[in-house]
């Protein structure tokens, strides 16, 4: 049993706990948020964990393994390094670090083993479409509303998890073009963001993230043997719990170029609590965590020059 600290007890931190309820292979035993209030105090006696004074007092705290880290995007780097200085695990929501400087889902697997076992063909196009309505209700005081925790609208908030799907199904990317504006949000935010992405085996890839919209998320593969999509729902705060855990992925198409297609309906699986028991147990000595450090690091970097593509208006190379 892993002993772990939630820091940053937001939305999305609420939820991490919420998916780690009644699990043998971690358990929250402290938190350290910025704003204590009642509504916090009661979350924290609900599922029995006490709240530290700060993130210094979570690693000087010897009853504590590790740390969850679901705090602002900018603070992860330096809150990662501190956590291994003090030989913490770390378990760090996404995006890790702006700068280059998933546990596994059952049909994400079922879609990787058809590519590779040629049922697709030839693989020419792979595309996400995510969208929210987030930004429709965001406070202006937000961590979230600043455009330099958030760069192009929703590709921080949920974008990444699409361009990891990409390099876990096609390699790596070599280049990319965006393009990020405003229509319809409030405050200072891009809510439309729509990226190209050439990989290095010679596919193609598009993203498109909305945050000012209905929420919605497709996955979708082309092959010259047919193709497969996913659809489900993306995370959105103020959704039950067990929506935003369990209703990644919904329905499921495949369409072969000769034919009748296949539908069915996606299991249900709290994706947060998987990826917790995995990091549990590879922090226990088990088996590794299921994503490559170097897909981690390729993942930044192709965020990274997204992120200059839509600054420059230029075709951007991922280092």
């Amino acid at each position: 049993m892993i002993n772990a600290a939630i820091v940053g007890l937001g939305w999305w931190g609420k939820t991490l706990v919420e998916s780690a309820a009644n699990n043998d292979a971690i358990r929250f035993v402290a938190g350290a948020t910025r704003t204590v209030t009642p509504e916090v105090e009661a979350f924290a006696k609900k599922y029995g964990f006490r709240f530290l004074a700060n993130y210094d007092a979570v690693l000087a705290d010897r009853e504590i393994d590790a740390v969850v880290l679901a705090t602002p995007h900018s603070m992860h780097g330096a809150q990662v390094v501190a956590a291994a200085a003090a030989k913490k695990h770390v378990f760090c929501e996404k995006p890790f670090t702006l700068t280059k400087r998933k546990a596994e889902d059952p049909e994400m697997i079922k879609l990787r083993d058809m590519i590779r076992g040629g049922e697709l063909g030839t693989i020419l196009h792979v595309e996400a479409t995510m969208t929210f309505p987030n930004v429709l209700f965001i406070n202006p005081s937000h961590w979230r509303a600043d455009k330099s925790e958030t760069p192009c609208g929703g590709l921080m908030p949920m974008g990444v998890h699409a361009v990891d799907g990409m390099i876990d199904l096609c390699g790596p990317i070599d280049h990319v073009f965006a393009q990020s504006f405003r229509r319809a949000a409030t405050i200072d935010a891009d809510d439309t963001t729509s990226i190209l992405l050439r990989m290095k085996e010679g596919m193609s890839g598009y993203l498109s993230t909305m945050t000012t919209t209905g929420p919605g998320f497709s996955f979708q593969v082309f092959g010259s043997k047919g193709w497969l999509r996913l659809e489900g729902v993306t995370h959105v705060a103020g959704a039950s719990s067990d929506e935003r855990r369990t209703r990644l992925f919904g329905t499921c198409k495949f369409q072969p170029v000769k034919g009748e297609a296949k539908t069915w309906q996606a299991a249900t699986m709290d994706i947060s609590r998987a990826a917790l028991e995995a990091f549990a147990k590879a922090a226990a000595g088990g088996p590794v965590f299921p994503i490559p450090y170097d897909q981690m690091i390729h993942g930044v970097a192709v965020t990274e020059a997204i992120v200059r593509s839509a600054g420059s208006g230029e075709v951007e190379k991922v280092n």
